[in-house]
């Protein structure tokens, strides 16, 4: 399985800024920095990571996933993804496959990671209504991606409340069961439901001081993410450090 490793520098060197910046991960209401590892679902083959400092109503989001379906139809498969919110801040077990066909699709996972928040676009309209709109999602097995969005009051409260998910859509119908591999979207019928049905997710939590920790979430799959959990924590303890000894030299020379 391939495993998203490109956005670890970027990510640990985020870690650095945080620990350094007097507006950081600790101050009051939302800001901060939110981290979670992206866990397969449905049978799903992908992993990845995905990173989103928050200030104000601004949030950078950095998300780096791969080994999910590369085509359909002879074009990049498109693969929507979203902040979701307000419900209870976790990914779906398999419980909640409430009509027998093997996956929890998206509506079924609803009690879990709630309703679409924030759409997390290439270009244009990042708010609920664009959710399904496969025009500006990104296509293919891998993304890298890192864009700054504007957030509603409800993500910033659901992220400060730690009841933010983000969730990436898209499986292979080869292997899904006959009845699902046949059905169509619950949410956009002239699509199969397995263009809109859960391939990954993680629950966001906000880093803790000192740097930045591996999640709640199972990092089944992407042991990398524990590397940049121990790498980001090293380098902001470093800066810490550095600025003490700075501080106390200036005290001496004083």
């Amino acid at each position: 399985m391939k495993k998203p490793i490109r956005m670890l520098i970027p990510l640990a060197a985020a870690a650095v800024t945080i620990a350094m910046s007097p507006t950081s991960a600790f101050a009051d209401g939302a800001d901060g920095t939110y981290q979670t590892s992206l866990d397969p679902l449905n049978g799903s083959s992908g992993s990845g990571m995905a990173m989103i400092t928050v200030q104000g109503d601004q949030a950078t989001v950095q998300m780096s996933w791969s080994g999910l379906p590369k085509t359909f139809k002879d074009a990049d498969y498109p693969h929507v993804q979203h902040i979701h919110i307000g419900s209870e801040g976790t990914c779906p077990t398999p419980s909640l496959d409430k009509n027998g066909d093997g996956i929890v699709d998206t509506v079924e996972g609803t009690p879990a990671y709630g309703d679409i928040g924030t759409t997390l676009s290439l270009k244009g309209d990042t708010s609920p209504d664009a959710g399904t709109n496969i025009k500006i999602a990104p296509g293919g097995d891998t993304l890298e991606y890192n864009r700054t969005i504007t957030l509603s009051q409800d993500v910033v409260d659901s992220l400060s409340s730690g009841t933010g998910v983000i969730v990436v859509h898209g499986l292979d119908p080869a292997t899904l069961s006959k009845k699902a591999a046949g059905a169509k979207s619950n949410l956009v019928p002239s699509l199969p439901l397995a263009a809109t049905a859960p391939a990954l997710c993680g629950a966001l939590d906000m880093t803790p001081k000192g740097g930045v920790d591996t999640g709640s979430g199972s990092t089944s799959g992407v042991e990398n993410l524990g590397m940049f959990g121990l790498g980001g924590g090293l380098l902001a303890a470093a800066a810490v450090g550095m600025m003490a000894r700075r501080r106390k030299a200036v005290e001496q020379d004083a």
